[in-house]
C-alpha cells in the first residue's frame, strides 16, 4: 500500500522563515533595479541620495533585523510582530528616496498578513490589516504634510495587494475551520454508530444469559420440595451464568465486534489474538515487516477482550502502512494475570493518523475505553510512533 504523500513545501516550511524570504527577495529586487542591468541603456529607477551610502546601509541593517525580530514573533505575538514588519518597511524606503512605500518593501508585510489572517481569529486578522493599511496612508499623509512629491497610485496598488493577501488568508483559515467541523462532526457519528453497535451486541449476548437463568430459576422453583438436589444444582448454575453476565456488563461486552450468520443463527466474535500470525504474514506480504513479540503465558481469553485486542493491533497495523512510511513495525503482546498489554512500535515518520480523515484512533479508544482499559498513541521522542493499551481482565475470568 503506497505511503501517504508528503506535506507541500509551503506547509513543511515555517511561516518565520517565508517571511524573511520575502524581505530579502524585494531588498534584491530594489537593488537591482536600481542598476544598468543587461540590455538596458539607464537603470529602471534612480538611486537614491542615501542608498549605497552609510546612512542608508545603516537604515536597511535595522530593518532587517527588525523584520528577522518581527519573523521570530509572528507565531506568538503576531500583532507585535507585524507592527515590528511596518516599522521595518517604512524604515528601508527612507533611502530609497520615493514617494510612497514600494511594493518590495511591503512582501514580507503581506506575507505576515496572510499568516495571521490564516491562523487567528477574525478580530486579529482585521486589526492587522487596518495596520498594514494605517501606515501606508500615514506614510502618504507625512510627505504631503511635509510638501513632498507622493505616488498615490503605486501605494494604492501596493494597499490592493496587501487587501488580496488578506482576503487568501480568510478563505484558508475558514476552509481549515470548514474542515475541522466536518471533522469533529464525522468523529461525534463514528462514536454514535459504535455506540448503537455495541447496544445492539449487549442485547443480543446479555439476553441468552438472562434467558438462561430465567430457565434455571423456574426448574428450580417447581423440584425445590421433591428434588432438592437437583435445585441445587439449577441455582449454581443460576448463580454462575448470573455471575458471567455481572462480569460482561463490567467488561462491557458490546465491544464485540460481531457479524450476524447467513442463516441468522446468531453472533460470533469474528476474530481473535490467534489471528495476529496471519495479520503479521500478510502485512509482511504486502511490504511492511511485522515482528510479533509474546510475552507471558498464552491462555484463553473472553472473546470480547480477545476480539478487541485483535482489533487493535489490527488498526494499529493498518496505520503502520498507511501512514507511518515506515518498513517494520513491532507488536507486543503481554498477557499477565489480571490484565493484557498491547504495544505496537515502529519507525516511521512520527505522523499523527488521527490527524487525516479516518477514524481508527477513536474507534480504539472506544474500544479500550468500554473495557474500563487505558489506551495512547502519540509519536516517540526517538522518531516513530507509539500505540499501547492496556485490557483489564478480571479474575476467575479465564
Amino acid at each position: 500500500m503506497p505511503a501517504t504523500a508528503p506535506l507541500p513545501l509551503v506547509k513543511r516550511v515555517p511561516p518565520a522563515v517565508w517571511t524573511v524570504v520575502a524581505w530579502c527577495a524585494g531588498a534584491v529586487f530594489t537593488f537591482l533595479i536600481r542598476w544598468e542591468l543587461p540590455g538596458e541603456d539607464e537603470p529602471a529607477v534612480r538611486a537614491g541620495v542615501l542608498y549605497l551610502r552609510w546612512d542608508g546601509l545603516l537604515f536597511l541593517a535595522v530593518a532587517t533585523a527588525l523584520v528577522l525580530t518581527g519573523a521570530r514573533l509572528l507565531r506568538g505575538r503576531p500583532l507585535a510582530a507585524l507592527g515590528l514588519l511596518l516599522l521595518a518597511s517604512v524604515m528601508a524606503t527612507i533611502p530609497l528616496s520615493v514617494g510612497e512605500i514600494p511594493l518590495a518593501q511591503f512582501l514580507a508585510v503581506e506575507v505576515a498578513l496572510y499568516v495571521v489572517a490564516a491562523g487567528r481569529p477574525r478580530r486579529t486578522g482585521i486589526i492587522a490589516l487596518v495596520l498594514a493599511l494605517g501606515v501606508l496612508a500615514a506614510f502618504l499623509g507625512f510627505r504631503l504634510a511635509k510638501g513632498w512629491s507622493v505616488g498615490t497610485s503605486a501605494e494604492i496598488a501596493v494597499a490592493l495587494t496587501a487587501f488580496v493577501a488578506w482576503l487568501l488568508g480568510r478563505s484558508a483559515y475558514q476552509a481549515r475551520a470548514a474542515r475541522d467541523d466536518a471533522a469533529a462532526q464525522a468523529a461525534v457519528k463514528a462514536v454514535t454508530d459504535e455506540r448503537l453497535r455495541i447496544a445492539r451486541e449487549m442485547h443480543d449476548m446479555v439476553a441468552h444469559s438472562i434467558g438462561v437463568i430465567a430457565l434455571q430459576a423456574g426448574a428450580a422453583a417447581r423440584v425445590v420440595d421433591t428434588q432438592p438436589a437437583a435445585a441445587r444444582e439449577a441455582m449454581i448454575a443460576v448463580e454462575n451464568a448470573g455471575r458471567e453476565t455481572l462480569s460482561g456488563l463490567r467488561r462491557m461486552l458490546g465491544a464485540l465486534r460481531e457479524h450476524e450468520q447467513p442463516d441468522g443463527s446468531g453472533l460470533k466474535p469474528t476474530a481473535g489474538l490467534a489471528d495476529v500470525e496471519a495479520l503479521a504474514a500478510t502485512t509482511t506480504a504486502a511490504g511492511v515487516r511485522v515482528d510479533v513479540r509474546w510475552r507471558g503465558e498464552r491462555r484463553p481469553l473472553p472473546p470480547d477482550i480477545d476480539l478487541s485486542a485483535f482489533r487493535i493491533i489490527q488498526e494499529s497495523v493498518t496505520n503502520v502502512v498507511r501512514h507511518a512510511a515506515a518498513d517494520r513495525c513491532r507488536v507486543t503482546v503481554d498477557s499477565q494475570e489480571d490484565e493484557l498489554l498491547i504495544e505496537v512500535v515502529d519507525d516511521g515518520r512520527g505522523e499523527d493518523p488521527g490527524a487525516g480523515p479516518g477514524f481508527g484512533l477513536v474507534g480504539m479508544r472506544e474500544r479500550v475505553a468500554l473495557l474500563h482499559g487505558e489506551f495512547s498513541a502519540a509519536p516517540r521522542p526517538e522518531g516513530g510512533f507509539r500505540v499501547t493499551a492496556r485490557l483489564p481482565v478480571p479474575t476467575g475470568v479465564r
